[in-house]
């Protein structure tokens, strides 16, 4: 003989020799003799391990106290009791205890992609994943919606929730903002026979959503291979002097050929330049030293350009003194100056004239 206790939040359900019997209220009870006594909390839907619900739900005294419910294959159900949210159900047929509050099921056909309109999108967090798919849209993109391989619509910023079939849903994402592409070390050679490496950029903006990917196969590809014939059609008729002392016309030459394949490529190419031109390192070599003798005779030109000024003064000065005694003076007593601030002491003896002294110390013996 086994004791079961059935508690004021339970209902249990007797079963003699695995054939029900009644629904049994909170009390103390007995199993024996094939007696079996299934307890069964209010709280949740009605189950018993040895009973199938419709032989409960035929029991008068049950089908009384409870709520159904039953949801088909292509349905899902919002369990609300008290008008709170408690779940989801899906594809069986459910019983809930009235004593737990008041019941209530709102039930939605899935079978299509699309969800209803009156369904509540605070819903989708509570239930399982499993149920729907969802998509974020940022604010700088479109998305392309397909479902079941068959493009639907064109998707704006926001989020957006879609009920799992049998049909496959998928998106693809294009980003509207101004969009940045770099080619980079792209060799190539020059009419005269020199190999060298070029990194392009270039900027473009998306211009039909859709065309862009039903139209043609991987736009960004065919941008890229389209800028790089560009560059090697450029660079193949210049020699590496034309092209370095004209990196602008080169930039103006692609961007006018990648502009005429806007409109087959759905894009809005706004600029384009070379940012970088990469020579090899015996070139580098050769124009580094190009670049210092020509520096070199630069500075020797300068050079010689200050002394023959120097020079051309130094007569003018010669000339003014030669003709004006009292200028030459005044440089005797400049120069003079220069060597007194170096000097400790000078001794002149005699009366005679200061000046013609000093002179005659500064000239020297003849």
């Amino acid at each position: 003989m086994k004791k079961i206790i059935i508690s004021e939040t339970q209902k249990g359900f007797l079963l003699k020799n695995g054939k029900y019997v009644k629904m049994l209220g909170p009390g103390k009870y007995y199993a024996f003799g094939g007696r079996e006594i299934f307890p069964c909390d209010i709280e949740g839907k009605i189950f018993c391990d040895k009973c199938p619900l419709e032989t409960l739900l035929a029991d008068e005294n049950v089908a009384k106290a409870v709520s159904c419910v039953e949801i088909g294959d292509e349905e899902l159900a919002l369990h609300y009791v008290d008008g709170k949210l408690t779940g989801s159900l899906r594809a069986v047929k459910y019983a809930y205890w009235n004593d737990a509050g008041k019941h209530e099921f709102k039930i939605f056909d899935i079978s299509s992609p699309y969800v209803q309109e009156d369904f509540p999108e605070y819903v989708f967090p509570k239930i399982s994943s499993t149920y729907y798919k969802k998509i974020d849209v940022a604010e700088h993109q479109k998305a392309r919606l397909c479902i079941g391989n068959r493009f639907e619509k064109l998707l704006g910023a926001g989020t957006y929730y879609f009920w799992n079939t049998h049909e496959t849903i998928d998106v693809e994402y294009i980003d509207t903002r101004l969009t940045q592409m770099d080619i980079t070390g792209q060799e190539m050679l020059t009419a005269d026979k020199v190999t060298l490496r070029v990194n392009f950029i270039l900027t473009y903006r998306v211009t039909d959503y859709v065309k862009i990917f039903t139209e043609i196969d991987d736009y960004e590809e065919q941008m890229h291979t389209a800028a790089q014939l560009a560059l090697r059609e450029y660079i193949g008729k210049h020699k590496l002097d034309n092209i370095l002392e004209s990196k602008e016309e080169m930039s103006a030459f692609v961007l006018e050929k990648l502009k005429a394949k806007e409109k087959g490529l759905f894009v809005e190419i706004n600029d384009a330049g070379v940012k970088d031109i990469i020579l090899p390192g015996e070139i580098r070599a050769i124009m580094n030293r190009v670049i210092e003798a020509e520096k070199r005779a630069q500075a020797n030109v300068i050079t010689r350009r200050e002394e023959v000024a120097s020079t051309r003064s130094l007569l003018n000065t010669a000339k003014l003194m030669d003709e004006n005694k009292t200028l030459y003076k005044l440089k005797e007593l400049e120069y003079a100056e220069r060597i007194f601030e170096n000097v400790g002491n000078i001794t002149i003896s005699g009366n005679g004239d200061i000046l013609a002294q000093l002179a005659e110390i500064l000239g020297g013996k003849k």
